[in-house]
């Protein structure tokens, strides 16, 4: 297992951690991977095991996830993560364009950033980010009501009696995971409690509805405005297009409406993973990435 090692830098006003693979003599390039919801940095070193050696690799812990502080506040607002990533970027390659892999939600904030920043972002691996279902002003009174119901009643996040635990509760929400990897990724995402027990290292805050409605013609704007190079991968057995749209095929051609709103998009196909296809197939993730970087290579600085 490639070993990572961890530091921590200030963004506005939050301890923020990053954890970082590579480095040495022989890390000619940078890659900054960002994680999805209720998941942490960790989740990503099977894919980073398994890259050509000459990646330096850096990976934060979004606010409110693994060892990032929690935001002050009782919820979370999406361009925080935007605004969050700017100044990674800012800490992790300086001025140059930055080459970034998203999983999920992470592979939203990568797109919409690299629509808002075109000159910072040299390359895209979008890692089944494909944004949520439309919505229409009239739900708005709706959200707006949830949102103060959860508000009061707070966000709430199971706890367990030991990893092991964890590690089966990993293991049957994706049966392709292996007992070693579960593991792994138990003592990453969960927690000691100081109570004889463990929790999920993420805000239960997190679990809160957000007041504002998912405006996709927002987002589209921000993914017609990205200029480098995306590679758009799915999982053969993806579940995460439910959050598309109620039909899996008409959600499936909705997400690819989507992604022909991108100027230079290329597309790849996992077999056999679900949406944590960097947990069920990351040698195939890692070849695509090292694959699409080579692709690159004469169009985007790496």
């Amino acid at each position: 297992m490639t070993p990572s090692h961890s530091r921590f830098i200030q963004v506005r006003g939050l301890r923020y951690h990053l954890r970082e693979w590579g480095g040495g003599a022989d890390a000619a390039r940078t890659l900054v991977m960002l994680h999805g919801w209720m998941d942490v940095s960790a989740s990503f070193q099977f894919v980073v095991d398994a890259l050509d050696r000459d990646w330096r690799v850096v990976a934060p812990d979004w606010r409110g996830f693994g060892l990032s502080d929690r935001a002050a506040g009782d919820c979370y607002w999406y361009p925080d993560y935007l605004a969050d990533l700017e100044l990674i970027l800012d800490d992790v390659v300086g001025s140059e364009p930055a080459w970034l892999v998203g999983h999920s939600m992470g592979g939203n904030v990568a797109l919409m950033y690299a629509g808002a920043r075109p000159q910072r972002v040299g390359a895209v691996v979008n890692l089944e980010g494909f944004g949520l279902r439309p919505t229409h002003p009239e739900q708005a009174p709706g959200r707006y009501a949830q949102w103060i119901d959860q508000l009061k009643q707070g966000g709430a996040l199971r706890d367990y009696a030991s990893q092991d635990e964890v590690a089966a509760r990993l293991r049957k929400n994706n049966p392709r995971l292996s007992g070693e990897r579960a593991a792994f990724l138990a003592q990453n995402w969960s927690q000691p409690d100081g109570q004889g027990r463990y929790r999920v290292a993420g805000d239960p805050a997190h679990r809160i509805v957000n007041p504002t409605l998912y405006r996709i013609d927002e987002v589209l704007a921000c993914w017609r405005s990205v200029e480098c190079p995306v590679l758009w991968v799915r999982a053969a057995q993806t579940d995460v297009l439910r959050h598309v749209g109620a039909d899996p095929d008409a959600a499936l051609r909705e997400v690819e409406a989507r992604k022909a709103s991108l100027r230079n998009v290329e597309s790849a196909v996992v077999e056999d993973a679900g949406h944590m296809l960097h947990h069920d197939q990351p040698a195939e993730v890692a070849r695509l990435i090292d694959d699409f970087a080579r692709r690159c290579a004469g169009v985007s600085k790496p």
